[in-house]
């Protein structure tokens, strides 16, 4: 089998057509204590990041918002917020089980009427052209198999104007913060997935999915290949995390 045909499954090389599957193994088996791990791990530092970038959003009263790879809600929830009964959020996962999830969360709020919820896959998303002022995109990016034809999609359904950020592990740029990073990556992460979820391998792959990632300057020029413009990111956490930034027009 050629290179062409394979793609990375964290370390592993896979056949294509089977990383969304395998994708979709993980995020069932962590779900249900989705929220609570990202907690553990980042000590809560991800609900920050996850305020910066709906600050970055620019979404405004009345506005139609596409939160991709969704998960439980995080990002929606607040959009809902944002824009009101007049506005529109879809909040999309290629897991059923993560969209579960994020949709019981949300109905437990009483965010209702402004919220629909699809099923979707990034790399041939199904809404009609120039359809969302925003889309976001977080920790879902290095999951997806084809990553270019992803953005490209992402670009058409986006209006004239509109926004796309994707908020993504990265590259730490700190002096020393990498050997810090990638021991409690390789030795952390796993046990702590053991003892949570009792899914050691998921987490395993989380962080071989990372160092794959493509790094924030490879980032931003793939998002500037498929057409997006006035492309920039912010590293947050020293580089852990990078929040890219790019407009239509």
């Amino acid at each position: 089998m050629s290179e062409q045909d394979t793609t990375h499954f964290g370390y592993q090389q896979v056949p294509k057509g089977e990383k969304a599957e395998r994708v979709a193994d993980v995020f069932h088996s962590v779900a249900a204590k989705y929220d609570l791990m990202n907690d553990l791990m980042s000590v809560g530092v991800h609900r920050l990041w996850k305020r910066y970038t709906i600050e970055m959003s620019g979404v405004r009263h009345g506005q139609r918002v596409l939160d991709l790879a969704g998960g439980t809600g995080d990002l929606a929830g607040k959009f809902s917020e944002l824009v009101g009964p007049e506005g529109e959020v879809v909040l999309a996962d290629i897991n059923a089980s993560m969209l579960e999830v994020g949709r019981q969360r949300l109905v437990d709020r009483g965010l209702v009427g402004n919220i629909e919820f699809a099923q979707v896959n990034a790399e041939e998303l199904p809404f009609p052209d120039n359809h969302f002022d925003c889309i976001t995109i977080a920790f879902g990016l290095r999951n997806v198999t084809d990553k270019d034809k992803a953005l490209a999609s992402m670009l058409r359904v986006l209006k004239p104007g509109g926004r796309l950020l994707v908020l993504e592990f990265s590259k730490p740029r700190a002096p020393g913060l990498g050997p810090i990073y990638d021991a409690y990556s390789f030795s952390v992460l796993p046990r702590l997935g053991a003892m949570i979820t009792g899914d050691r391998e998921s987490y395993r792959y989380l962080a071989e999915s990372i160092r794959m990632h493509p790094d924030q300057e490879s980032l931003k020029a793939m998002m500037e290949a498929v057409g997006f413009e006035r492309v920039d990111y912010y590293n947050l956490t020293g580089g852990i995390v990078a929040l890219h930034r790019g407009f239509k027009f």
